[in-house]
This record gives structure tokens, sequence and C-alpha cells, in this order.
């Protein structure tokens, strides 16, 4: 695959259509209110594992051959990737091998063993990811599923937003986080091809806001080695392959506070009633800070995941 495209996207949703959920999508009439505008949420905290990362996983490791799927698979990931790579690969009868950082949050690990993966853990840079994540594959053999810079993977994640714009049509905006950039990506694949007038904007913490400084200097650039943020599931680097889809289809980046991160977690827990981790708060966190750009809108969020541990909550 050497681009990709709407197509591939709709492949992607037939292959994984008996591993994940058709996720619902839900409104608030009280967050309509204090945004002043007409938000409605696409809920992947609600899909299997936990997050949307259970697409891309689902879509990769389903279009192995059987030969490769035989030798296991293997990726790094500080959470969503890993469980979702784990339930998927219990789902085909395959092992799964996970490189995850000694900072990754408690419930994710747990999610990860329960879904019968083996874990090595590494300390939390890129660096020591990837080389952790070598070894691993040269003891076992295992294919190497990408986090994000994966065109089936980026596919996977797409069929998200395909099921978002055949529910609810005519979004003036459409946001989703972004960390590696799979989500967006697939996000603004599917976006460009079936509503075209709607701006794509990605959300990103102001402590790891690589995406930004690259997209503004025409370049990737490195997240700082130690990044600051609540949101942990936007610590990773853009790929090759998201930030030139970025690049083409991406309209804006915002970043917003970890403040401002835990104040629309807090709303959402609050009026929505429903379980959401840091990461996911970022798109609702900057359509709240730049209020005047978005009143009277009508605004889609993909609310990415919902993995929170709940004995580490920001606002208690």
């Amino acid at each position: 695959m050497n681009e990709l495209m709407l197509s591939h996207v709709k492949e992607a949703a037939e292959r994984i259509e008996s591993l994940v959920h058709k996720t619902p999508v839900f409104t608030s009439e009280s967050i309509n209110e204090i945004s002043g505008a007409e938000i409605f949420f696409k809920c992947e905290n609600f899909q299997k594992s936990g997050s949307f990362k259970m697409r891309g996983a689902a879509n990769a490791i389903l279009s192995l051959s059987k030969k490769e799927r035989e030798k296991g698979v293997a990726t790094h990931s500080s959470g969503n990737h890993a469980q979702a790579v784990a339930r998927a690969a219990q789902s085909v009868g395959t092992n799964a091998y996970i490189v995850m950082p000694n900072t990754a949050p408690g419930v994710k690990k747990r999610g990860v063993l329960s879904y019968g993966a083996r874990i090595t853990m590494c300390q939390p840079t890129q660096k020591a990811r990837e080389e952790t994540l070598k070894e691993v594959v040269a003891e076992t053999g295992a294919a190497f599923i990408h986090p994000y810079d994966d065109y089936r993977v980026i596919a996977g994640q797409g069929t998200s937003a395909l099921e978002f714009l055949n529910e609810v049509k005519d979004l003036d905006v459409i946001m989703a986080p972004v960390g590696g950039g799979g989500m967006i990506s697939g996000t603004a694949i599917v976006t460009n091809a079936l509503s075209p007038h709607t701006k794509i904007i990605a959300c990103e913490p102001e402590g790891a806001d690589d995406a930004y400084r690259s997209l503004q200097k025409g370049k990737i650039v490195p997240p700082p080695e130690n990044p600051k943020t609540i949101a942990d599931g936007l610590l990773t680097s853009l790929g090759d392959k998201t930030f030139a889809i970025i690049q083409q289809y991406v309209d804006e980046i915002l970043t917003v506070s970890d403040e401002e991160i835990i104040e629309a977690m807090r709303l959402t827990w609050e009026r929505m009633k429903i379980i959401i981790e840091p990461s996911c708060a970022v798109p609702l966190a900057a359509l709240l800070k730049h209020k005047e750009r978005f009143e009277g809108k009508r605004i889609g969020i993909i609310i990415t995941g919902g993995n929170v541990d709940l004995k580490k909550l920001p606002f208690t």
C-alpha cells in the first residue's frame, strides 16, 4: 500500500467488523450550552479494549499472512495500543509481546496482562522503546505492529470516522487528539473524501506539542526527552506516514494546557456520566479555549479512549 485512500478504510471496516464494536455517538445539552456549539461525541471509550486502538490493531493483525500470524505480534506502547494488540492477538489465537515504559498507568498494564500478552518494561523514552522492541522481535520472530505509522493501522483507525460521518452529516469541524498521528490521519483521509467542507483540527497538549511544531516547521520535530503532560497517550512523535497525511489534510493543530485538559475531563465525567482519559479530553479543552471560533457550529469530537487509573484521578 503506497498511498492510503477511502477504499482502504472501507476494506478495513469489513475486515475488522467481527472484532470491534460500532461505537455510539452521544450529545450533551449542558455541554452544548456551555460551549455555544452543537457537539457530537464519537465514543471510542466504549470500544473493545477501551479505545479506538482496537480498530488499527485488528486491521493490521488480520492483514498478516497465516505464517506471519503464527509467530505472534509485537509492539511498543504506553497502554492503549498495547491493550488493543494484546486483545486482537488473543481473538485470532496468536501471541502478543508488548514493550511498555515503566511509567505506563497500572490500569493499562493490567489490561495487557488480562489479554494474555507478555510485557517487557523499558525506560520512558522513544529510543528505549525501539531498542527493547528490537530485542523482543529478534528473540520471538514476531511481526511488529507499529502503534501508528503503518497504513494498515491508520486505515483501521479511520473506520471510526467512517462510522461517524455516515451517522452524523454536515459537520463544520471534526476534532481528534494527536500523538503519533494514527487516529487524526485516518480521520483526515475519511473526512476529506466524504465531507470535504468539514475542517479537520488536531488537538495536542502544550507539554508535548511536537505535532504542532512539526506542522509549523514543515518537518518532523521530535518531542522533548521527557515531555510533561497528564495526557500520557499523546507522548509519541509523529511518523513519516502520519506526518505526510497531516500536512496534506489537517487544517490546524490547537494546543491546550494540562489545567484545561483536566477541566474538560471533569466536565465530561460530570455532565455526560462517562469515563474518558486525559488524552481524550484534549479536543473538548481546545474547543472551550476557543469558544468564539466554534460558536453556533456543528462539531464532531472523537473521544478516543477510557482507560483511566481510578487511583490517580486528576480532580479528586
